[in-house]
């Protein structure tokens, strides 16, 4: 159903380096360059780290939220660690959530320019 997502940036060197190292961790890629910004995907875009089409200043949006998918709550929790040794701010640390039988397991943070993203393993570990 959803196409792909994209974050606003005012500093798209830091954005996109941040990104490089961290998306890996999801086997996730750059699928295209170009002047305002980087898609990241696996093999289509998911993901875009973009400066604002109308060159305005990028700000989040209050109650916005991209949420990527890990393959394993060990993922979920490598994401969290590494994203906030990268400077983000924690917005909720890893942890099941809601009804223990659905197995939400999710991690929250802001990225350095504010926007805020979840990463997540639903279901059981296996």
């Amino acid at each position: 159903m959803l196409g792909y997502a994209t974050v606003g940036t005012n500093n798209l060197a830091r954005a996109t380096a941040f990104y490089d190292d961290i998306l890996t961790l999801l086997g996730a890629k750059r699928i295209f360059d170009f002047e305002r910004g980087v898609y990241y995907g696996k093999d289509t875009m998911e993901l875009g780290v973009l400066t604002p089409f109308n060159g305005d200043i990028a700000s989040v949006g209050n109650g916005s939220m991209v949420a990527l998918r890990a393959g394993s709550r060990t993922k979920v929790d490598e994401f969290h660690a590494t994203s906030l040794r990268s400077g983000d701010v924690n917005q909720g640390a890893p942890g099941l959530r809601g009804d223990a039988s659905i197995g939400f397991y999710g991690a929250y943070f802001r990225d350095l320019d504010g926007n805020k993203l979840c990463v997540f393993k639903m279901g059981p570990e296996r």
